[in-house]
């Protein structure tokens, strides 16, 4: 982002509105069939039951807000995060496709939802890590 522009975690709305993409993008992981990848992939993973907060904790710090997964985990290495579990290309589109409805839910103008998918795109991408 540029300087003097607000930081994606101002632009979403501060803590409450992060709150909310996370509550709605997990609630879409749930119930929603272009979720069905990703939610496979939490359960064969560590399990649901800390990934809202700590999708919160972290996407706060990552979008410039506090770093409450830095402070509590010591660091905030997404791939070391995500090293456990295999992530192709269809979790990875899969994972996007629900963040994108996720944004979707609050409506957001067009700018923020290209920040925000911007900044994901680049994230979800960077966690590949098999064919």
């Amino acid at each position: 982002m540029e300087r003097g522009r607000n930081s994606a975690h101002q632009m979403l709305g501060g803590e409450a509105a992060l709150a909310h993409l996370v509550e709605t993008f997990y609630d879409i992981i749930e119930t929603d069939p272009d979720g069905a990848d990703v939610h496979a992939l939490h359960v064969k993973g560590f399990g649901l039951a800390h990934i809202r907060q700590a999708q919160f904790e972290f996407l706060s710090g990552f979008f410039g807000g506090p770093q409450y997964y830095l402070e509590r985990m010591g660091h905030a290495n997404l791939r070391s995060m995500h090293a456990h579990i295999e992530i192709g290309s269809a979790q990875v589109e899969a994972w996007l496709a629900c963040m994108k409805k996720a944004i979707a839910a609050p409506g957001y103008d067009a700018e923020v939802e290209a920040v925000l998918m911007q900044h994901f795109s680049r994230a979800a991408h960077a966690l590949r890590n098999t064919a």
